[in-house]
């Protein structure tokens, strides 16, 4: 089910210092910049920012690929996890969701063919 790891959201509720302090760190520009969102490609893999996240309390997410996002929220919800944020359409062809595992864990699962492992 897992493609494999995709995308580490980091809570930024200041999200225009940490834009700024993500592109000197990283010496790349954000690919998409929005004021809810905001997502660097860094080799490949996707490093976000995010506004509406606490830091501290709820942490960063890390997103998991998966070809069929419909599928994959089924199968994880079957298996015993709590939904947290239902699937969401986020732009382009990009689908986004969490749940919580039986062990009270954040698992985020993304649907997005822009970022696929490179080889």
């Amino acid at each position: 089910m897992f493609k494999g790891l995709r995308t580490v959201i980091y809570p930024a509720p200041d999200i225009q210092k940490a834009k700024s302090w993500y592109t000197k760190v990283t010496e790349e520009e954000p690919y998409f910049d929005e004021p809810y969102y905001v997502g660097f490609d860094i080799g490949g893999y996707e490093l976000g920012l995010q506004p509406d996240r606490k830091p501290g309390s709820q942490g960063s997410i890390v997103y998991w690929g998966v070809s069929n996002i419909h599928k994959a929220w089924k199968r994880l919800i079957e298996l015993g996890a709590k939904p947290d944020e239902e699937i969401m359409h986020v732009g382009g062809e990009v689908y986004v969701a969490t749940v919580i595992d039986p062990f009270g864990n954040l698992l985020g699962i993304i649907q997005n063919p822009n970022f696929e492992a490179r080889t």
